[in-house]
């Protein structure tokens, strides 16, 4: 099965080409750096000839309220040139609670883009997965100073990238869902208490302090950043990764 991998060269988007290629499919990987703009269509038609599946793991360069022009339009053009090209299935990455969080400008725009796959011509699956574990260093930054990094008391659900990547690629080798599948790492942590085990393991001698009004995860309800009850837990734990 020819399946064509948007943002094919990224964190996850690599990882799910290698996954399908093990698995016999012919996976091909697409990003600007080969050609491939979503935002002006270059190349599109080109990288969708043949293919039975696209995924797309394409993202906005940034989380403010410039990012749902962003989802607009790729995703008005990837499906367009899908219907075109005749692709059969069209699945997306977004993030568990996503409909939750209306305050942050970045959800919003990932619940508009679920939402035109929804409404779209082509038979399509949604992935949610929790924070991944890859980011925690980006999420203590935000709020961080040479001595202390301010954290909320949210709980949160990591899930380390490769498991993400294993869940896209499941569901980009089987049937449309014409629906979501909710993933989540094994564990649930106080956001606070997850920085706190992320610098000692790091040998990081900061402290953390909670502050429930500190980074972009303040905004978020207490279930919000947790796996629902439907959700498919992933085999890694975030302290077997952080020990790797």
């Amino acid at each position: 099965m020819k399946i064509a991998v948007m943002g094919g060269t990224g964190l996850i988007g690599s990882q799910v080409v290698e996954i399908l290629r093990a698995a016999g499919h012919d996976a091909v990987p697409h990003s600007q750096s080969t050609g491939v703009d979503l935002l002006t269509g270059q190349g599109l038609p080109e990288a969708l000839k043949g293919a039975e599946v696209v995924v797309n793991l394409t993202n906005s360069p940034t989380f403010d309220e410039a990012s749902p022009a962003f989802f607009q339009t790729t995703m008005d053009n990837l499906l367009a040139a899908a219907e075109q090209a005749g692709v059969g299935h069209a699945v997306v990455l977004s993030i568990v609670g996503v409909d939750l969080v209306p305050d942050l400008a970045y959800y919003r725009a990932k619940v508009l883009q679920e939402d035109i796959l929804k409404a779209g011509p082509v038979p399509y699956s949604i992935v949610r997965a929790t924070q991944f574990f890859e980011f925690m260093g980006a999420v203590m930054s935000w709020t961080a100073d040479d001595n202390t990094v301010r954290l909320p008391s949210n709980p949160l659900q990591p899930i380390a990238a490769a498991d993400v990547a294993q869940a896209v690629a499941d569901v980009s080798m089987g049937a449309p869902l014409r629906g979501v599948r909710n993933i989540a790492g094994p564990d649930v942590f106080p956001l606070d208490e997850l920085g706190r085990i992320t610098l000692a393991a790091q040998g990081d001698k900061r402290t953390v302090t909670t502050d429930d009004s500190a980074g972009m995860f303040a905004a978020a309800p207490a279930d919000a950043l947790i796996a629902p009850d439907d959700a498919v837990l992933a085999p890694t734990s975030y302290r077997d990764w952080l020990a790797r």
